[in-house]
């Protein structure tokens, strides 16, 4: 198996793989790869001749995914599960948004619908007297406020308000920080609908717009300023060590800033705000949803060569998907890191390291299998002892309800066209770099325009038409 990793790469002989190995009746050989390779990391065992049996796919689909998929490297699962019973009882909106062109390449790992927020040093907030941010002029204020008027009491101007990472993904529209700003500026999340056509959302004055806001935090110094190489893995760490004050990322984040603070000063540790999708400058409110799933675990046919190879595998995924599987990956061994109280997971036995290494495990690396059970769906959502996590549960679960009200879908999200996946690994960095380049100063808005121009003229115009001619095919 090869798996992201957001830490330390589990023990192969710790309890967590034991009872993984015990429930799927196999041994198990898990390659993790820190997040922030994983998708250098993919493109390189694609090109390989060493393919693991089961692999994940993170994010959007990827045009060199799919290409490989279409190619044969990977099994066509769509008339596959029928005979596992967790595998085909699947949500058939996520299943739809996962699949390309009506075929099923992989089998996606759940996520909540709505996630995006934003976490906000609250102390710092109180400190200087802010209130809680509604429009993204608001957000501008308190990074402003968070950089120049010193809200650790330091005396010293060390702090900045704004922490963005390197994005692991080459792809525009991978659900980064600049992808989220876009939508609320008003830009289509992807792919959106002007004039009757669906246009590509960087292809609309409103990215325009939301970068030069990006770009003018930037510029200020409101952001921190290795946003282009921090890695995403630390990306809690300017929070936690009091450097930066804000992060638009998911939902989830506020509870995992609580732990690491909780961690450090188990007596001073609440300092989270959560607030949901802001409002443009006008007012209005356009707000960024995810797919419904993170990324597909598919099954290269390089190394699951028959039929019946296939069924091995399925049925350890099967067994994954299952109801005891979800718990496993989602919340850990129960007795041992958690117990069932109210129909919730409470974090038992925190203070042994051993138990410690169980939920780390967890939450870092195994749950990154599940593909039924994730963050509160499926298994057991946590309940925490202290009121400051709990009460950020209560908030975002909140939050995401209200904010679905006003998300902004892809609406080509089931579809991939023909000239994409055989050119996309050439075009899609066009504008992601494009996009760096202009944040960074490195090239004016003339120069934006061009590289959109240049993203055209290399292919963009035969994706736009074939993704409106394949959108209006599959129907709703």
């Amino acid at each position: 198996m090869m798996v992201p990793l957001f830490g330390t790469a589990p023990d192969p002989k710790g309890e967590m793989q034991q009872a993984v190995e015990k429930l799927v009746g196999k041994k198990l050989q898990i390659t993790w790869v820190p997040n922030a390779d994983y998708n250098d990391k993919t493109n390189v065992t694609l090109a390989s001749d060493k393919m693991p049996q089961i692999m994940v796919i993170q994010g959007d689909k990827t045009s060199s995914f799919v290409r490989a998929a279409q190619a044969g490297a990977f099994w066509d699962l769509t008339d596959k599960l029928d005979k596992y019973p967790n595998l085909k009882n699947r949500d058939a909106r996520t299943v739809r948004n996962s699949s390309t062109n009506g075929k099923i390449y992989g089998l996606y790992r759940i996520r909540p619908l709505l996630r995006s927020a934003v976490v906000i040093n609250k102390q710092w907030m109180d400190k200087l007297k802010l209130k809680t941010p509604e429009t993204v002029d608001d957000l501008y204020d308190i990074a402003k406020a968070f950089t120049e008027k010193d809200p650790d009491g330091n005396g010293k101007k060390d702090t900045y308000g704004l922490i963005i990472p390197k994005w692991p993904s080459p792809q525009y529209g991978s659900a980064s920080p600049y992808d989220v700003i876009e939508t609320w500026f008003g830009a289509p999340n992807i792919w959106g609908e002007r004039d009757g056509k669906l246009v590509p959302g960087f292809d609309t004055p409103e990215f325009v717009e939301a970068n030069k806001f990006v770009k003018k935090m930037v510029d200020e110094g409101l952001v921190n300023p290795d946003y282009a190489t921090l890695d995403s893995a630390k990306w809690n760490d300017p929070f936690v060590q009091g450097k930066g004050g804000m992060i638009i990322d998911v939902n989830v984040r506020g509870t995992n800033l609580l732990d690491l603070l909780k961690e450090k000063d188990p007596n001073d540790f609440d300092k989270v705000l959560t607030v949901g999708n802001l409002k443009r400058s006008d007012g209005k409110k356009f707000s960024y949803p995810f797919t419904g799933y993170n990324g597909v675990i598919a099954v290269p046919r390089q190394s699951v060569q028959t039929e019946q190879q296939l069924d091995e595998v399925l049925t350890v995924l099967d067994k994954m998907a299952s109801k005891e599987g979800g718990v496993l990956l989602s919340n850990g061994l129960e007795g041992r890191n958690f117990k069932v109280q109210d129909g919730g997971a409470v974090r038992i036995s925190q203070d042994d390291p051993k138990v410690k290494q169980i939920q780390q495990d967890v939450d870092k690396a195994f749950i990154q299998l599940g593909t039924t059970a994730s963050v509160g769906l499926g298994a057991y959502p946590d309940i925490y002892p202290d009121k400051p996590h709990q009460d950020q549960v209560t908030l975002r679960n909140k939050l995401a309800e209200e904010d679905l009200k006003t998300a902004v879908h892809n609406p080509a999200l089931a579809v991939m066209a023909p000239t994409t996946i055989a050119k996309g690994q050439t075009l899609d960095p066009i504008i992601t770099d494009a996009r760096i380049k202009f944040i960074s100063g490195a090239i004016d808005e003339a120069g934006l325009k061009a590289e959109i121009k240049r993203w055209y003229d290399n292919g963009g115009t035969q994706i736009a038409a074939e993704t409106n001619d394949l959108v209006s095919k599959l129907g709703n």
